[in-house]
Formats: C-alpha cells, structure tokens, sequence
C-alpha cells in the first residue's frame, strides 16, 4: 500500500476538515494556530507533497522558489488567492487551487450586516449600552439612515454580489451594479447595469464592494471616485481592502461626504488605519465573512476535494494555477 500524500496545513482547521485530513492523508497540522513565518512553512514543508494555507500566509515569488522540491501544490482555504504569486507558481509547475461558491451565503449576510449596521449606527449604539452611557430616549437620539427603499451600487456582481443583490430585495432596495461584463437580463432580476465605476457612484445612497484584490482594483475606491457618491453615502467593504484608499475613505467619513462606513477586511489587517477605530461612524468587523460552522467546513471539504482530484492524477475542480 502507497503511503499517503504528506499535506503541511498551516493553520488550525475545524474538526470535521482535520479528521477528513487524518483519514486520507499525512497532515502536518497546527494545532495551536500558530501563524507560521515564511521561513518556517519553507522549513515545515520539507518533504511535503502540498500545502494547505489560508490567506495569512504570503506566497511571494521568493518563498516559491525556495519550497522544497516535493511541493506539488498549494490547495487554499480561502476565495481568495492574492496572496499567492500565481505567475511564480505557474513557472515552477506548482498547482494552485482555491474555495469559490461555498462563501456566497455567508459573505453576503455579512455585507447587510455591515450594510445596516452603519447605516443604523449600531456600532456606537452598541457601545453606549456597553459604557452605560445610555441616558434616555428623544426624537433625536440616535437618528441613522433608513436602508428600505433605498439605491444600492454594487461593485462587482460576481457570485457574492448576486446573493447581496437578492438579500437586498428583501428591503425594497433599488439594484445598481458594474462589472467587467454586464450579465444576461434573467441574471440581472431587474438590476440596473452601468458600464464604468464613474457611472454607477453618482447613483449610489449605499455602495457594497464585492470585487477581488487584482492589479486593476488596487485603489479602485480612491478619492475622485468617492467624491461622484451622492453626499451622505453609505461604504461597505466585505471583499478586499485594498480596494479602497484609506486616506480617501477616512477624509470622507469626517468630513461628512460618506455619512458611514461598515468595513469587514482592510489594508494590513489587523494591523488597520488607526483613524478607523477613533471615527464614530465607522461599523467595524475583523475580516469573518466566512465565520460561520457550514461555511469554514465547506471551504476545507472544498480544498480537499481539491487535493483529492490532484493525487488521483485529475484536475482539480478550482485551479487558478
């Protein structure tokens, strides 16, 4: 009997993937969730067959070629696969696999989350029943912004934007959106398409960012396009922070141009601008999009059934790579 494929899983799964791990591979797990070093993957995958890394981890160029020569592939426990340098991996012949439409639901409850969370000024509510600073009630205590009825502008309609499109329904709220190609009309369920990001901010009383971290998107959300929003606008950003330009978005916030921002993933994480925290109108979450039970099981059955397809010599359902 062959011995199993050795897999470094670098960093603490759910139960359910770690037994699914145990019983058909040798995995190399981290039970303390440590967040390795790109030294010590490089050393802990020696003899490895694949790695199975989260988005914590930074593939660059240089880790690449320095991978022990038995690393077949790297099988990514995320959507998301910028922090892997794919033109390197695909030079070095590494396959590089990814977890798409299994998020879709939960990212999406996250994005109205923070959608109705900034709008309705949650954050400080929260914080003044927390402090007991809460005093009484009056008509002008608390005033948010109203989110039914309202026009939503979603920056990219990929499968996460679809789902945020169809929840957003749900609160008689008017459907803008870009991309790169606009989709077929019984996609679209009425939605309104705009060929440029210029012509969908002017529109936008709530914009949602649902595009990936790609050369082109770095910066996308700079402050000329933040100032086409309509005055008092609501951001939300469930997607990738690299997408907004932080010095832009926070002048905005103070100023009063964006009445409130719901942030989800950021620049640096967790290392944030620390403007954010000191700003009242800001809905602040550490980057769990994913974070429910169903979701991060099925992002590791993703990623094996990844790894399965890889060593029985087939190709894998979500190569990028």
């Amino acid at each position: 009997m062959s011995a199993k494929p050795v897999v470094l899983v670098t960093r603490k799964l759910p139960a359910a993937v770690e037994d699914r791990l145990r019983r058909d591979y040798e995995p190399r797990l981290n039970p303390d969730d440590q967040l390795y070093s790109s030294g010590e993957i490089i050393e802990l995958a020696e003899g490895a067959d694949a790695i199975l890394p989260c988005h914590t981890e930074k593939f660059t160029a240089e880790v690449i070629a320095r991978l022990p020569d038995s690393v077949k592939a790297i099988a990514n426990f995320s959507v998301g696969y910028d922090h892997v340098d794919t033109a390197a991996a695909k030079a070095r012949g590494l396959i590089v696999t990814n977890t798409p439409e299994v998020l879709n639901d939960a990212t999406a409850e996250i994005a109205m989350l923070l959608l109705i969370g900034a709008a309705r000024r949650a954050g400080e509510g929260e914080m003044l029943v927390r402090t007991r600073t809460w005093k009484d009630w009056s008509p002008s205590f608390m005033v948010g912004i109203q989110v039914t009825g309202k026009r939503l502008g979603i920056l990219g309609m990929g499968r996460v934007g679809k789902v945020v499109a169809r929840r957003a329904r749900g609160f008689d709220m008017e459907i803008h959106y870009h991309d790169v190609r606009r989709l077929d009309p019984d996609q679209e369920a009425g939605a309104v398409y705009h060929q440029t990001v210029e012509d969908l901010l002017p529109v936008c009383q709530f914009l949602s960012v649902h595009c990936p971290s790609t050369p082109e998107t770095k910066g996308l959300l700079n402050a000329e396009r933040i100032a086409l929003l309509p005055h008092g606008a609501v951001v939300v950003n469930a997607a990738r922070g690299v997408v907004i330009d932080d010095e832009a978005l926070i002048a905005a916030l103070k100023s009063g141009a964006v009445a409130a921002a719901g942030l989800d993933v950021f620049n640096d994480e967790p290392d944030i601008h620390p403007e954010y925290r000191e700003l009242a109108n800001t809905f602040l979450l550490p980057h769990i999009g994913s974070a429910t039970r169903e979701t991060r099981d099925a992002m590791g059955f993703r990623a094996l059934d990844n790894l399965d397809a890889i060593f029985s010599g087939h190709e894998p359902r979500d190569r990028v790579a």
